[in-house]
C-alpha cells in the first residue's frame, strides 16, 4: 500500500529526527511510489536502476526537506529531475550508437522508445521551449551556447526550459 501525503511527511519528519524504523518504512513506501511514477515513463529494464538513483538522491537530500512543506511534491521534483537526466543519457547513447553506424541491438529499442515518448510529449510544447530543452537538457549545451544558437536571450532560454519542463511534468502526471 502506498502511503498518503500526511503519512509520508510524518515518516520523513521522524526520519530526520533519527528514527531508523520510520526511515526504513519511508524508503519502502517511497520505492513503491517511485515504481508507480516511473512505470509508464521508462522501459521496464530501466525501472529498477532509476528508482535506486532516486532513492539515493532522497537519502542524500533528506536534510533539505522542510517539514512545513508537502513531501510528495518534493519527492516528485527529485524524481522528475532524475527522469530528465535519464532521458538525456538515453538520447545521447542512442545518438552515439547511431553515429557509429552499429546494427540495431536490444538496447537500441529502449532508446528509440524513450525518444519516441519524448517526441510525443514535445508536440504539446511551443517550438522555442522544445528547442531550448533539446539543446540544453538533451544535447548538453550551456545556456550561453543555446542562446547563441537560437537567438533567444539567456534569460529566455532559461524561462523556456523551466516552462517546458513544468508543462512536460504536468502532462506526464496527468496521464497517470
Amino acid at each position: 500500500m502506498i502511503a498518503d501525503e500526511t503519512a509520508l511527511a510524518q515518516l520523513m519528519e521522524a526520519s530526520q529526527k533519527g528514527d531508523r524504523n520510520a526511515y526504513r518504512v519511508l524508503l519502502a513506501e517511497v520505492q513503491l511510489w517511485l515504481e508507480r511514477y516511473f512505470r509508464r515513463r521508462v522501459a521496464p529494464a530501466q525501472l529498477d536502476d532509476l528508482v535506486q538513483e532516486v532513492l539515493l538522491a532522497v537519502h542524500t537530500k533528506r536534510a533539505s526537506w522542510d517539514p512545513t512543506r508537502a513531501f510528495i511534491p518534493w519527492l516528485a521534483a527529485i524524481a522528475r529531475y532524475r527522469w530528465v537526466d535519464h532521458l538525456r543519457k538515453v538520447y545521447r547513447n542512442a545518438e552515439e550508437e547511431l553515429s557509429d553506424h552499429d546494427a540495431a541491438g536490444d538496447g537500441d529499442e529502449e532508446a528509440v522508445l524513450a525518444r519516441m515518448s519524448l517526441e510525443r510529449l514535445f508536440v504539446y510544447l511551443p517550438d522555442k521551449q522544445v528547442e531550448a530543452i533539446e539543446l540544453v537538457k538533451i544535447e548538453g549545451l550551456s545556456i550561453a551556447e543555446a542562446s547563441a544558437r537560437t537567438g533567444q536571450s539567456e534569460s529566455l532560454v532559461k524561462v523556456n526550459i523551466h516552462r517546458g519542463l513544468k508543462k512536460l511534468s504536468a502532462l506526464v502526471e496527468k496521464a497517470e
